[in-house]
């Protein structure tokens, strides 16, 4: 059975249009109520929602739709995603959902769901909710309506929670961080976590209006973090994106390190401890030089389908505890059931603390191919397997690269876009063969 509504993180697109609409979020709603009163005879959900002003009506239309289908409702307000599912577990509910579109612009915005134990949902439960959507409702009496609250500590809970992941034995003591929430969810904690640990901490990103998320900062926008690093002079800088569940780190030189250099970072201070890290879950974008630097130091690196959950859901298969996305997105399986930013960022600047060593020199001898990524806008649900010109030039492509790169073509699951990827040792070859591929998907 294929999905409607849901592509590889929730469902995602732009407010006011169709699923992102008042009348659906309610339907949503009362569908899934449905779909966990099979299971039990009362269930309450947690909604946590990221600064982005669709929240409020989003918010609204979920908790009306949870309590129409007898679901008790816990609302925690902005939350980084992370933050929901931690709760979730903590406090033993049936259900985490969140409101966000993650690294998108403020005029997007989706809704994502974890389980009671904080981890992401499998295919066949987004496949039963689609399938209770296309049922008629069953709307409970007034006996039996959901009830909701909120949580007003769940910002504090969740600070500590990232606070213990970090060794009791270190601090950040010494260290300037200038930390960048995207004017998202992470804007009140992420500050107040760095400095609680030590740090001397420089906020930017965080004075959310409700239409600037991601608007030139963040995760998703690093020169800013960039160049305020430089004007305070800063160790490090820590941008999260608009939902707090990845991550892009800076040092004082203004190197940038993306998500599969923070990975390696963790994964080599792991193994300098004696720790046995028998192998990394990666993606199909994970750098071949970080698949190499591992495979080096007797680590096996599996890729797996673009998109945390496929990432988790490999982990989980393989019983590993690290893996990632060079995007950003980092999951340390013993410290959290998922993505976090923040937790991510403390276990890198643990491994700084604790080696003595500088991030950079961590990452002495991974010098990461240069990969160039080009997204072609499609029409919805297009096929670019179709598009025989396109198939033509990446057999020429990859023709050409022979061993020294590859290719790599996907369609987006949160964007109607082809993301045309290509890895080689030069950055000019590289942009000139996604370029030779770019204006062949464009041919159409």
């Amino acid at each position: 059975m294929s999905r409607t509504y849901f592509g590889t993180d929730g469902i995602r697109g732009t407010v006011g249009t169709a699923p992102i609409t008042a009348d659906f979020m309610l339907r949503l709603g009362h569908a899934v109520g449905r779909v966990l009163r099979r299971n039990a005879a009362r269930a309450t959900v947690l909604i946590g929602k990221d600064t982005r002003v669709s929240g409020y009506m989003i918010e609204s239309a979920l908790e009306a739709g949870f309590a129409s289908a007898g679901v008790d409702v816990l609302l925690t307000g902005p939350l980084p995603t992370p933050g929901v599912a931690y709760l979730t577990r903590a406090l033993r509910l049936d259900l985490g959902v969140v409101i966000s579109a993650s690294h998108n612009p403020f005029g997007d915005n989706g809704i994502k769901f974890f389980s009671a134990s904080g981890e992401k949902l499998p295919d066949q439960w987004e496949m039963d909710v689609e399938a209770a959507l296309a049922e008629a409702p069953q709307w409970a009496d007034s006996a039996a309506l959901g009830k909701a609250r909120r949580v007003d500590d769940a910002a504090g809970r969740y600070l500590e929670f990232c606070k213990s992941t970090f060794s009791q034995d270190l601090s950040l003591k010494g260290l300037k961080i200038v930390v960048d929430g995207a004017h998202g969810a992470g804007y009140q904690v992420a500050p107040s976590v760095f400095h609680e640990l030590g740090a001397d901490v420089v906020a930017i990103g965080c004075e959310p209006n409700g239409f600037n998320i991601n608007e030139k900062v963040g995760a998703t926008a690093p020169q800013a973090l960039v160049r305020a690093v430089a004007e305070h002079q800063a160790d490090y800088g820590v941008a999260l994106d608009g939902d707090a569940d990845r991550l892009q780190m800076v040092d004082a030189s203004g190197r940038c390190f993306d998500g599969d250099e923070l990975l390696y970072a963790v994964v080599a201070d792991r193994l300098s401890r004696g720790e046995a890290v028998p192998g990394v879950v990666g993606t199909l974008m994970t750098n071949i030089a970080v698949e190499q630097a591992l495979k080096a130091r007797g680590v096996e690196l599996v890729r797996a389908k673009v998109g945390d959950r496929y990432v988790l859901e490999e982990l989980l298969a393989r019983r590993w505890q690290l893996g990632g996305e060079n995007s950003g997105h980092l999951l340390v399986l013993d410290r959290h059931t998922t993505g976090d930013g923040i937790v991510s960022a403390l276990q890198v600047l643990q491994a700084v603390r604790r080696t003595g060593k500088s991030l950079a020199a961590l990452l002495d001898g991974v010098h990461l191919f240069p990969q160039v990524m080009i997204n072609v806008r499609l029409a919805v649900r297009s096929d670019w397997q179709q598009n025989a010109t396109l198939v033509a030039e990446k057999a020429r492509v990859e023709q050409e690269l022979g061993s020294g790169g590859r290719v790599l073509i996907r369609a987006s699951g949160t964007e109607p876009v082809l993301r045309v990827m290509v890895e080689a040792r030069d950055k000019v070859l590289a942009q000139a063969f996604a370029e030779r591929l770019a204006t062949a998907a464009r041919a159409a």
